[in-house]
């Protein structure tokens, strides 16, 4: 990584010091930022430097150009709450298939995401054939029939499933055209949580783009386990799936929030905990 600083519209205003975390970035007698390039092989890439920079005077490379951003790109608080809020699940979906232009934008947000010390170790599989998910469904209830008859904690569960299933309902991926799974190094115990906030992205976002996701749990926990349902997503040698999620244009419109329990916070103030 090189970082840059461009000492004619930098005003030594010292935000970049004070953001990196890795100590990278200090200040020089006279106050103005410097790379140290002893330690610079610790930089992690976060770009907080180059984000706070007022002027745009800091530079790492090798990146993508930045993009300026707006003086204020905060949202009114209760509208953007509303949105949250108003996310479902969706488990019906309308005919057909999404661009692969709108996924990938719904996609670039999630690139954004955090992820443990800045490794940005998640990559796509984007299951787009519906016939392709069907098939994944069916395999799924496979790796569901065999832990139905024996004494599996979810046993009963599965065995419902499977009768639903062979009576024409797909309980597993609701119909949806499209599915995404979201893989990582095997063996970086960090990377299934880096995954899972990148899933989250896209759960938010997606009814901004006109789109509907749902949580595909079974999908996942076959994923895990089945080498049938492994072979058949046929990832990149050293990478495990981390989860799975539906996505296509919804049926339904919610017109409606739903209540949910009541909030629970417990504060900690001066070593007591008080709950409220």
């Amino acid at each position: 990584m090189t970082i840059t600083i461009d000492q004619d519209t930098c005003t030594g205003c010292a935000v970049c010091t004070d953001v990196c975390q890795a100590g990278v970035i200090r200040p020089e007698q006279d106050g103005r930022p410097a790379v140290r390039d002893d330690v610079v092989g610790a930089c992690i890439g976060c770009g907080h430097c180059e984000a706070y920079c007022p002027t745009g005077a800091l530079l790492m490379r090798p990146a993508g150009a930045s993009a300026p951003l707006a003086a204020d790109t905060t949202l009114p608080p209760e509208r953007l709450a509303t949105y949250f809020m108003s996310r479902r699940s969706v488990r019906h979906y309308q005919p057909g298939p999404v661009p692969r232009e709108r996924i990938e934008a719904l996609l670039e947000v999630a690139r954004f995401a955090p992820s443990g010390g800045n490794g940005q170790p998640v990559e796509w599989l984007v299951v787009h054939d519906p016939e392709q998910v069907r098939t994944i469904a069916g395999i799924v209830i496979d790796w569901m029939r065999g832990l139905s008859v024996g004494d599996h904690p979810m046993s009963g569960r599965y065995a419902g499933l499977v009768a639903a299933w062979d009576g024409g309902r797909d309980v597993i991926c609701r119909g949806a055209p499209h599915l995404l799974i979201p893989h990582v190094p095997a063996g970086n115990p960090i990377a299934p949580t880096d995954a899972v906030i990148a899933l989250t992205h896209v759960d938010l976002v997606a009814p901004a783009f006109g789109l509907g996701t749902c949580w595909a749990g079974f999908v996942a926990m076959a994923s895990w386990t089945y080498a049938p349902l492994r072979e058949y997503l046929s990832l990149p040698a050293g990478r495990e799936p981390a989860y799975a999620m539906m996505l296509g244009r919804p049926r339904y419109t919610p017109a409606r929030i739903p209540e949910r329990r009541p909030l629970r916070v417990t504060w900690m103030e001066r070593g007591e905990a008080e709950e409220k």
